[in-house]
């Protein structure tokens, strides 16, 4: 912090420093004897306040929120409406002010204004751009001492100008470009950053053959995320990098600036969804600034996630709690969190332990809370459905009742898709803590008042359990790759874009009618997971995509649904009313539906009581009376067996968010 502070001050310092020198160079060279020397003579009087004025003004434009090593055509721009601010001004001042009634006579003049322009955009930018430049020489000329790896890039133009600023600036190593591939023809025959393109993805066997031939036989290729776009035909692109015995790699974070530009395996989970929403980074930048987070759950495949994306967007302090001490230690040990500038703590704890919960949360004083812990896998909640209670009800409700005694801003509770119409333990479970949820947070209204909301959505590629990596591992192992039901159809999305919908819906609850009433309000935030997905196609798909030919190499087993598990997702209930988002994609929400605060309490009494007795009949009938859909498990997939759990290795494991 301090050494970032040292360096703004030297930006500023400069800044003034150039700003006094356009005017006195203007001064010179645009009067000469006489006039000269009366100017000069002003300026002690004058200059002073003009310069805190100029820095005012260069504050506004925000020219000391970019590092100099990355200056770029919007800062240039940015300096440029700065100094025409400040020559305006003295336009103003020189016309209106100082010619009638200090001096009688121009002082600047509007050719010395004109000429104070040009001066000060070069004094303030130059220095920012000749400062660039050497870093640029310098980091190509460590990147060609470190690059090891002759690399070609994939994708368009634009993509692939992020990657070659990634690799220049050091984020992107030991990467050597001697050839762009791009899906567009018209950028064939052109060179970006000094790399030519070489032809379209179709020429790859010939582009590395012509490499290889001149000496640079290609070790490696990088996809963007353009070359992974339906229309690139990506299923394509993997076969021909097989073919060739290449590793193919895929860009990561593209999208935030090449300081944040990563590499990452191609996975096959990579190709089988529809594009991602595009984030609302400001939105999220001004939610989190400076906010203190804690993540329940911080050690699953989202908790972790929302962790490392509330510090990308500027959390200060981070607090991660979570029962399993390999988890916790894992996730603090991430790259995300150990290099963190924010403070990052964590707790072992347990959110059925409500007087430990209470304590850690209280004393961290969070601004938001993001509840993740839970049970989630259907067949076990169906046979050990007390357990499921325990932690999805019980221990909800404690980190509700933690968050609004610590005065938080709002909790944001993970929830699933199947909350709606439930046929499971997960499913009830999940929608009875939402009414809860909801309960308290109908009861708060008012500036300062604690949110509760809830949000939902379905299956999360590469998170613990979903489907794909089974899929993957039978596929490895040769088959058969097993499918629960041959027509059910689930909704997919990555852990990457759940988290930051996660973020988004949370920010509009945050900012939405805090003096309202809570039945005006949005309460439940769904995220939009575009068309559902058959389980068996997505079998078909993987199985293509890993070389082989389904039904021929690699058969598909139907093994018959699981407890619990149906057809369908559904995404809302019947009876609640939906709201509309302005502004914001990628979330819908609907206004809270849920039972008297008395009656919850009566429910949540009587669950105890059948948790204690171990009567799940009684507290089905809990559920059953509370949740009038739960009664109705139409939906539900027919001749599954209760209290039986098909192992991973014969049956397909439904992916839970």
């Amino acid at each position: 912090m301090q050494k970032r502070t040292l360096k703004t001050a030297v930006m500023v310092v400069h800044d003034l420093a150039a700003t006094a020198a356009a005017v006195v160079l203007t001064f010179v060279f645009r009067f000469q004897d006489g006039a000269l020397a009366e100017r000069l003579q002003a300026l002690p009087l004058l200059l002073p306040p003009f310069l805190a004025y100029a820095g005012l003004i260069y504050a506004w434009f925000r020219l000391y929120r970019t590092k100099w090593r990355f200056a770029s055509l919007p800062d240039l721009a940015g300096i440029v409406r700065a100094a025409s601010v400040t020559a305006l001004t003295l336009l103003v001042l020189d016309y209106v002010l100082v010619s009638s009634n200090l001096y009688g006579f121009y002082f600047f003049g509007k050719v010395a204004i004109a000429l104070y322009w040009v001066l000060q955009i070069f004094l303030l930018g130059g220095p920012r751009l000749a400062f660039r430049y050497l870093k640029y020489a310098r980091s190509r000329q460590s990147q060609a001492r470190a690059a090891t790896t002759p690399t070609l890039l994939l994708g368009r133009g634009t993509d692939i100008e992020i990657v070659l600023r990634a690799i220049e600036s050091g984020s992107v190593k030991r990467l050597s470009p001697k050839g762009i591939l791009s899906p567009r023809a018209d950028e064939a025959g052109q060179m970006m950053r000094g790399v030519p393109v070489l032809g379209g993805f179709r020429d790859l066997e010939q582009v590395v053959a012509d490499l290889a031939n001149r000496g640079l036989p290609v070790r490696r290729l990088v996809a963007t995320p353009s070359a992974l776009a339906p229309e690139s035909e990506p299923d394509d692109l993997i076969a021909r990098a097989r073919r060739l015995g290449l590793p193919l790699a895929r860009v990561t974070s593209l999208g935030e600036g090449m300081r944040d530009a990563e590499l990452a395996p191609l996975e096959i989970e990579d190709l089988l969804l529809r594009p991602t929403v595009a984030i609302d980074r400001p939105r999220l930048e001004n939610f989190l600034t400076g906010a203190r987070v804690v993540v329940t759950g911080g050690g699953g495949s989202i908790g972790s996630e929302i962790c490392a994306r509330a510090i990308a967007f500027g959390a200060a302090a981070l607090l991660v709690i979570e029962n399993s001490e390999p988890a916790l230690h894992a996730v603090l040990n991430g790259p995300a969190l150990l290099h963190a500038e924010a403070e990052v703590q964590g707790a072992l704890a347990d959110i059925r332990d409500r007087e430990r919960l209470h304590a850690i949360i209280r004393d961290f004083r969070p601004t938001y809370v993001f509840h993740a812990a839970a049970l989630k896998q259907v067949p076990y909640l169906e046979r050990d459905w007390a357990e499921g209670i325990k932690t999805n009800v019980f221990g909800s409700i404690n980190v509700a009742e933690a968050t609004v005694a610590a005065g938080a801003r709002a909790l944001v509770m993970i929830s699933t898709d199947k909350a709606i119409e439930p046929v499971s333990q997960l499913g009830v479970t999940k929608r009875f803590a939402e009414m809860v949820a909801q309960s308290l947070d109908a009861e708060r209204a008012g500036p300062e008042a604690t949110r509760l909301i809830a949000v939902r959505f379905g299956n999360v590629l590469g998170s613990a359990g979903s489907v794909v990596p089974v899929f993957k591992a039978q596929i490895a192992r040769g088959g058969p790759v097993t499918v629960t039901h041959a027509e059910m159809v689930r909704y997919f999305m990555t852990v990457r874009e759940a988290s930051d919908l996660v973020l988004t819906a949370a920010s509009h609850a945050d900012a939405e009618g805090r003096g309202d009433t809570g039945d005006q309000r949005a309460a439940v935030y769904v995220l939009k997971m575009g068309q559902p997905v058959r389980i068996r196609d997505l079998a078909e798909r993987m199985i293509r995509l890993a070389g082989f030919e389904p039904g021929e190499d690699i058969e598909i087993q139907v093994t018959g649904a699981r407890p619990g598990e149906r057809l369908n997702e559904i995404l809302f209930a019947k009876e609640e009313p939906r709201v509309t988002l302005a502004g914001i994609d990628g979330v819908m929400a609907a206004k809270p539906v849920f039972a008297d605060r008395a009656v919850l309490e009566t429910w949540i009494l009587r669950l105890r009581d059948a948790v204690a007795a171990g009567d799940r009949a009684a507290a089905d009938a809990v559920f059953e009376e509370a949740i009038p859909d739960f009664r109705n498990r139409a939906g539900a997939v027919p001749n599954a067996q209760p209290g039986s759990i098909a192992p991973p290795a014969q049956a397909a494991v439904a992916a839970t968010a």
